[in-house]
């Protein structure tokens, strides 16, 4: 899974354990004094505490993390018997405890720690939270903002999901993005279809159509990725990050109709996802990266060509993408992308290669 992240990055919640103690004590002291002054002074700016205890200057989330997926832990379970605790699809691959060696004997839920772990991010981590009140009224739904430990909300989230998709833990990763999808609609109905809400929920359903793919799920993850295209195609074309996306989740969709033998509706994604790509390159042709994307639409689109019997259309295809490669110029510190231009060239004169020993062998 390589999803744009729309989000801006977190910075670690632990990022000031670095500074000396003494330092961190005596700065954390005159934080507290000039903050008790200010709510002295106006007592309704003051924000909830959390009720865990987390601040900026004591909370480091590596109690709440999984050691094996370094994602927050899911479905949580302890060794028996030395107790360690990860999440349990990952330990469930282990015969021995990764952290201590001892034999695992069997798996247990840790539900106490899972509560914990669950707590925090329905306080620290959500877009939308609210919290019960015993007043009623209006007020038992009020959202409630803890004062935070540096996360920005919402990109924490994905952070962790990516991380645990890397690791092949999706079903974590699936409930994270799962929260961020629920959070993003929620300020949709409140604020509207915003471009910058329209992205974040464009990238996200892309990630879950990622995760339903992984886990087998074709129907789920067509629906999600079908979505993703909707929420994407409301935005101006201008962005490329949004552009690229967008042409990625059509292909996606093209590529689980053409591995399901409906090449004609693969066809049609991947022509979508071509034009779209036209599109950016009529207005950024001084970007290679768009160049080499419009070469791998035109691929797809050959290849689905040929098994539809199109043979003409199909060489068209090839030979277009092919001259664009040739006529396509690299600086010399973009070894990345010469190393994939030289890849998908090799590939494309193969696809013409073979079909002319095909058609000699024939003779």
């Amino acid at each position: 899974m390589t999803p744009v992240c729309p989000f801006v990055k977190a910075a670690r919640p632990d990022d000031t354990t670095s500074k000396k103690s003494g330092e961190n004590s005596v700065k954390h002291q005159a934080g507290s004094e000039s903050k008790a002054k200010k709510e002295s002074n106006n007592p309704a700016s003051s924000s909830p505490k959390c009720p865990l205890g987390h601040d900026s200057q004591t909370f480091k989330i590596g109690p709440l993390s999984c050691m094996i997926c370094q994602a927050l832990l899911f479905e949580t379970s302890k060794c028996v018997p030395c107790s360690h605790s990860f999440c349990k699809a990952c330990i469930s691959r282990f015969k021995d405890c990764p952290l201590c060696g001892a034999d695992i004997e069997k798996i247990e839920p840790d539900a106490n720690l899972q509560g914990i772990v669950d707590h925090f991010i329905e306080g620290h981590a959500r877009i939308k939270r609210s919290v019960s009140s015993d007043k009623g009224g209006e007020e038992e739904n009020k959202p409630v903002i803890y004062e935070d430990v540096s996360l920005e909300r919402g990109s924490f989230l994905v952070q962790q999901a990516m991380r645990a998709f890397r690791a092949q833990n999706i079903e974590s990763a699936k409930s994270r993005l799962s929260l961020c999808a629920e959070d993003i609609r929620c300020q949709l109905e409140k604020m509207g279809n915003t471009s910058e809400l329209c992205s974040q929920l464009g990238a996200v359903l892309g990630m879950l159509g990622d995760c339903c793919r992984a886990m087998g799920d074709a129907s789920s993850a067509i629906s999600y990725f079908e979505e993703s295209v909707e929420f994407l195609s409301k935005l101006p074309k201008d962005d490329l990050e949004i552009t690229h996306t967008l042409s990625v989740s059509l292909n996606k969709i093209g590529d689980l109709k053409y591995y399901d033998g409906d090449l004609q509706t693969a066809r049609s994604y991947y022509f979508r996802s071509l034009n779209v790509r036209r599109d950016v390159v009529k207005h950024h042709s001084d970007v290679p990266s768009q160049v080499l994307d419009v070469t791998v639409s035109l691929a797809k689109v050959a290849d689905v060509d040929r098994n539809l019997g199109n043979e003409r259309l199909a060489t068209d295809g090839f030979q277009e993408a092919i001259d664009l490669l040739e006529s396509l110029t690299l600086k010399s510190e973009a070894s990345g992308l010469e190393q994939r231009r030289l890849s998908v060239l090799e590939f494309l004169r193969s696809q013409l290669t073979d079909k002319q020993e095909q058609a000699e062998a024939t003779v």
